[in-house]
């Protein structure tokens, strides 16, 4: 026969129970919600996930385009804004991408060089304020700047990189 003590440590093992699986499920469901990396480097190759695959970071610098890029404009766009020396992300892709877009997202209005196998490529203005990238990219490692149109500015943003047309 159970007495008065049993069921009460049977409810409190169930409440802690079910307490614990709560606290797993609450756990996994945020770890679903973290924000992208700040400054992270990515390493991808075809049919990556998550897609698109996003990092954030800060904008700005006082270092104008021409001096990173090498040039005042490319086949993508005007060298224009001011940037911090050393780039913001790296993007290694292991493979070959007939299409790619990177697309920067900031309240602000930002510019977008990117140097590697090939050359350098800028751009201004891709979408409204927003810089990006679209087209066919070799494998290799690709340094990233995202700048801000003003000198000494610095705005957040988010670098999202898809293979979805």
């Amino acid at each position: 026969m159970l007495t008065k003590e049993i069921y009460r440590e049977i409810r409190l093992s169930l409440m802690i129970a079910a307490l614990v699986i709560a606290s797993a499920i609450n756990a996994t469901c945020h770890a679903e919600e973290t924000p992208p990396e700040i400054f992270g480097d990515v390493t991808i190759g075809q049919k990556f996930s998550p897609n698109p695959y996003t990092v954030r970071g800060m904008s700005g610098g006082s270092v104008r385009a021409r001096e990173i890029a090498g040039k005042k404009e490319t086949p993508t766009g005007t060298c224009t804004g001011y940037f911090d020396e050393e780039p913001d992300h790296t993007i290694e892709l292991t493979s070959k991408f007939d299409f790619l877009k990177l697309e920067v997202e900031s309240p602000e209005d930002t510019t977008l060089i990117v140097r590697g196998p090939g050359g350098s490529w800028c751009n201004d203005d891709f979408d409204g304020k927003n810089p990006g990238m679209i087209g066919e990219w070799l494998p290799g490692i690709y340094d990233v700047w995202i700048g801000s149109y003003k000198k000494d500015k610095y705005f957040p943003y988010t670098l999202r990189i898809t293979e979805v047309k």
